[in-house]
């Protein structure tokens, strides 16, 4: 059964959407393996000019990584790899890439969304950065290019959950919608964005890329991830 599923309308929209309400849209590795292979898909079709990441549950875009995924240390530092290579796709995706954060962003669903390039925030946002009480050392590679040095730290090093006001506030999203319409607000926002030339609009997002150097600062802190994954504590998997 898939946990996620993908679509493109004749506008050259596309709609990734994670599909495992039961779950809360937890990650586990087969979610991982859809969902890079649907980004890599959507990177090959040359008539697609926006990418919206949503889920099929307004309730929360991931509630983060499956903890009761049952993993060895093999299939753990596997895992890690992933992911780190998921937010790689995303940040460095072709084209625009518009995240649908309602409900809960936690985790790696918060690393999903901030490696999108706009974000619509649900009413009922809820985003949360948990990887200083986890131990993991992720964040900071796309967080801080949205929000700035100050605020990327206090969100990172308290782990605090914030709301959309404070999302909004801060500039890690961009439009507020009621928490049933964020997709379709999304939606809206990526049609527009589909009406410009795409080349152009590609290569804006390329060279603010260059220029900041994320894509860069994402390989470098995914590199760690799987590291101290590999050699240190760990995360998430059983002798």
């Amino acid at each position: 059964m898939a946990l996620t599923t993908y679509e493109a309308d004749g506008n050259g929209v596309g709609l990734l959407r994670l599909d495992r309400p039961a779950a809360r849209n937890a990650i586990d590795t087969a979610m991982l393996e859809e969902l890079l292979a649907h980004l890599g898909a959507a990177r090959d079709d040359g008539g697609l000019r926006v990418l919206v990441v949503s889920s099929t549950d307004h309730m929360g875009l991931s509630a983060g990584a499956d903890v009761r995924e049952e993993l060895d240390r093999d299939g753990a530092i596997r895992r890690m790899r992933l992911f780190a290579e998921l937010y790689d796709a995303l940040t460095g995706f072709p084209r625009p890439t518009i995240a649908a954060c309602h409900g809960a962003c936690v985790g790696g669903g918060a690393e999903i969304a901030v490696a999108c390039d706009l974000r619509v925030g649900g009413s009922n946002l809820r985003l949360r950065f948990p990887g200083a009480g986890l131990g993991v050392p992720v964040g900071p590679a796309r967080l801080v290019t949205l929000c700035g040095l100050s605020v990327a730290k206090y969100l990172l090093l308290t782990s605090k959950e914030i709301g959309v006001e404070e999302a909004l506030r801060w500039g890690i999203v961009h439009k507020v919608a009621p928490a049933p319409r964020t997709e379709e607000v999304a939606l809206q926002l990526a049609t527009q964005i589909a009406d410009h030339p795409p080349e152009s609009v590609s290569r804006i997002k390329s060279m603010l890329h260059g220029w900041d150097g994320v894509e860069e600062r994402s390989r470098v802190e995914g590199e760690g991830q799987v590291a101290w994954q590999s050699e240190g504590p760990g995360l998430g998997y059983r002798d």
